[in-house]
This record gives C-alpha cells, structure tokens and sequence, in this order.
C-alpha cells in the first residue's frame, strides 16, 4: 500500500510540472512499441526505494543514491538494464512530457562523459574499506613478525656459514694428513721392499733419513768419480799427445771395478725407492680424487 501511496504522491507532484507517469510494462505502454533511449526519464521504485535513470545531453545515467556517484550506461545496454530492474521486482514508470531545463543537461549537450570505473554501492564501498583496513592490519603484523623472523634467519645463515667453513677446515686438514700417511705409508713400503729384494749389512730396514743420506752420499760420490774421470781424461790426452799415445793411466781395475758394483748397487736402491714412493703417491691422490 505504501508504495501505490508514494506513486500517488510523486504523480501528483508531477502534473504540478506538467510531466505524467506510465507504467512501463503495462499493456498500454508495450503497445506504443516506444524504444527506451527515444524516451527522457525513467522512474524505478522497490519497496520504499525510488530512483531515476535519466537521459542528460545525449548519454543515459543511473541516478540511484546508494551508489557512490552516477553511473553512466550506454544506449545499447539501457534495455538490458531496465530489463533486469524488472526482474529484480523493481517497478518502472516512464516519465512523459518535457522537463524541465537543468544545467546538467545543458554542459552535456555540449559534452560526452568518459567513465573509467563505475560507481560501487555505498556499503559496499565501505565494505572494502573496513576489508583493506583489517588487510592493513594484518599486514603489518606480518611484517613486524617478518623483522624478528628476518633476524633469526640472519642468525641462522651465519650460523650455516660458519658450519660450511668448518667443514671445509675439516675436510683440508683430513686431505693433508691422509696425504702425509699416504707418504710415510709409500715410504715404508719402499724400504720394505728394499730390504728384502737387496740384503743388508746391519740387518735392519731403512728408514726415510737413511735412504736420503745414501742419496746423498751416492751423488757426492758420483761427482767425484765425473770429476776423477775427467781429469784422468785429460791427463791421458796430454799423454797420448806426447811419446806414449798409447799408454793408459795406471789404475786398479779391480777397486775400479768394484767401486762401479757398488754404486750400480746403491743406485739401483735408490731409484727403486723413489720410483715407488713416487707411483704410491700418485695412486693415492688418483684415489682421493675420484672420491
């Protein structure tokens, strides 16, 4: 009732201006067959709810006063948008007669209005905004949460750094002593085998010291034999030189003979040795490679 009342009110306030209300769908109207763009204004009423969708210059807006602001639509969707008002039980009369002139109308005759974004309803509106604001809140807890967290992670990146170059310490150290007891192990086999394929003359297996000194001593000896050698060369080429070119140094042959046993002797040991030291140490860092 309240709302044929309000209809009854707002026709009457109407014909004060001249203008006159039509139901939109009613038998009368539908036969005119009138196109809703060629019309000025409609007016839309649900339950206690009125609002108008009028045509301003040349463009169509949606004057319903729960949204933000008017919402433009255009002449192609203005049926449709009529169409669905009368599904959602809204009652639609259609303003007939010439209305009165407003400034509104008179800037948009010369004008075209753009809308970017459509208007939203204002609860909504005020929806989103309570939404953003408890987002706003919610992200600021994460945030202040992500500091103290951003430090614990801080701590925990030094702390798995730390660990890595541990390990790595670990693992150079281990390297080196595995190295070092690859050596004193090669060695120990050396003169092992030394000892057992040549026999000694104290009995007991040679030590690392001693295979050096031998070295050594070997080397010093070789030298001065070179040097002997060389200069009993010499001293043969004078001599052939002269009367006797075919006389040789006076030498005993058999000491010669022997010294040359003996160091064929110590150098065959010697090399033997480090051939074998050499080899194990390489095999081993072979192995320590591949793994």
């Amino acid at each position: 009732m309240e709302s044929i009342f309000h209809e009854k009110v707002i026709s009457n306030a109407l014909k004060v201006w001249g203008l006159e209300l039509i139901l939109f769908n009613s038998p009368e109207y539908q036969r005119l067959r009138i196109d809703p763009i060629n019309e000025r204004s409609f007016i839309c009423n649900y339950k206690e709810h009125w609002f108008t969708v009028r045509k301003l210059g040349k463009q169509w807006f949606n004057l319903n006063s729960l949204l933000t602001g008017p919402e433009l639509i255009s002449d192609t969707y203005l049926a449709l948008f009529l169409a669905q008002l009368q599904q959602e039980g809204y009652s639609i009369f259609v303003v007939k007669g010439d209305l009165p002139d407003c400034e509104a109308d008179q800037l948009l005759q010369m004008i075209r209005v753009q809308q970017m974004h459509r208007p939203k309803l204002i609860g909504e509106e005020l929806a989103q905004l309570k939404e953003q604001r408890v987002h706003k809140t919610d992200l600021e807890r994460v945030l202040e949460a992500n500091d103290g967290s951003g430090m614990l992670d801080e701590d925990e990146e030094d702390l798995q750094r730390a660990l890595a170059l541990s390990r790595q310490e670990i693992d150079m150290e281990d390297e080196e002593a595995d190295l070092r007891r690859a050596i004193q192990l090669s060695m120990q086999g050396s003169s092992r085998n030394i000892s057992q394929d040549i026999p000694q003359t104290s009995g007991t297996n040679l030590t690392s010291e001693e295979l050096r000194k031998r070295r050594e001593a070997y080397f010093e000896k070789q030298q001065q034999k070179q040097q002997q050698q060389k200069q009993q060369q010499q001293q043969g080429d004078l001599s052939g030189q002269s009367s006797h070119p075919c006389e040789r140094p006076t030498t005993s042959s058999g000491a010669l003979g022997n010294d040359l046993g003996d160091a064929m002797g110590e150098e065959d040991m010697l090399q033997a040795a480090v051939t074998m030291s050499l080899e194990t140490v390489r095999n081993d860092l072979k192995t320590e490679g591949k793994k």
